[in-house]
């Protein structure tokens, strides 16, 4: 399926089997794997100094580097000890409603999963408060071009418009510059994966199409966008999923069931990047 039909085709990697790998703080157990969040009760003994502080938490900044991305195949390997049984999670064409948003955003919250949301930069524009909503809930911001169009077939100057007006109105709004790119249709040509290393973001297409965008395909149903997943899971797979409703409906069932097969999440700040980075 060619990548121009829509914002998603179908680059699935097929599927893969492996051997559980140990656990890794960058691939999220499931839920109900979880360690426990609450501190035992104090003791009731007098102490003669205050009890040592929890350890703060991971940040972007502080993040251990544990999965590198293919440039052919765009699916994630492992780096040392980390999980290889995890998955990338990815929403395009963002910010659109804050219902639907919020509801994406609980729902990770439940499973403990991050996620990479691009956007573009016109929704932005007009809905500032949904990006400052994703960045307020822990998720990662990353680059979809200023206005959805195929950046492949256009001159250097017009793709560096496209990418930098993006991450200026990011930076100006949530305080910080994207560190991923992904070119609208997967269509970003030699010229987009330049301009992206200029403007020091990885550049992916993906590796998981669900194909949630194609209505001939999925017909705005949740377990049909379900099944499109799961038929080409394998381990690094590096997923695309759009703001969508129908997406949202399936979203707790879809990582339920990557869950029950062993799958965790991997956490966009553990991801390397290119040198040049601005973020890190």
């Amino acid at each position: 399926m060619s990548l121009l039909a829509g914002c998603a085709g179908g680059n699935g990697a097929p599927s893969a089997t492996s051997v559980p790998s140990p656990a890794s703080s960058a691939a999220v157990p499931a839920a109900s794997e979880a360690a426990p969040t609450s501190s035992p009760a104090p003791s009731l003994a007098p102490s003669a100094s205050p009890a040592p502080s929890a350890e703060p938490p991971v940040s972007p900044e502080t993040a251990e580097t544990l999965y590198r991305m293919s440039d052919k195949s765009y699916r994630f390997e492992p780096i040392g000890s980390a999980a290889a049984k995890a998955v990338l999670l990815t929403f395009d064409d963002g910010p659109k409603e804050e219902a639907m948003l919020t509801q994406m955003l609980d729902t990770l919250d439940k499973h403990g999963a991050k996620a990479i949301f691009f956007v573009n930069g016109y929704r932005v524009e007009e809905s500032p408060e949904l990006l400052k909503l994703i960045q307020d809930r822990g998720q990662t911001v990353g680059n979809h071009s200023w206005d959805h169009i195929a950046l492949s077939k256009k001159s250097k100057a017009e793709v560096q418009k496209q990418l930098g007006d993006v991450q200026d109105i990011v930076e100006k709004t949530i305080g910080e510059r994207p560190e991923f790119f992904r070119p609208p249709h997967g269509a970003g040509g030699d010229v987009g994966k330049q301009v992206a290393k200029e403007e020091g973001m990885l550049y992916m297409t993906w590796s998981n199409g669900s194909l949630d965008w194609d209505l001939k395909a999925t017909k705005k149903d949740p377990q049909l966008v379900i099944e499109q997943v799961l038929s080409q899971l394998h381990p690094g797979a590096n997923i695309l999923m759009h703001e969508l409703q129908w997406t949202a409906d399936g979203l707790d069932s879809l990582l339920t069931k990557l869950e029950e097969k062993g799958y965790g999440f991997i956490d966009p700040s553990t991801i390397e990047l290119p040198d040049g980075a601005a973020g890190r």
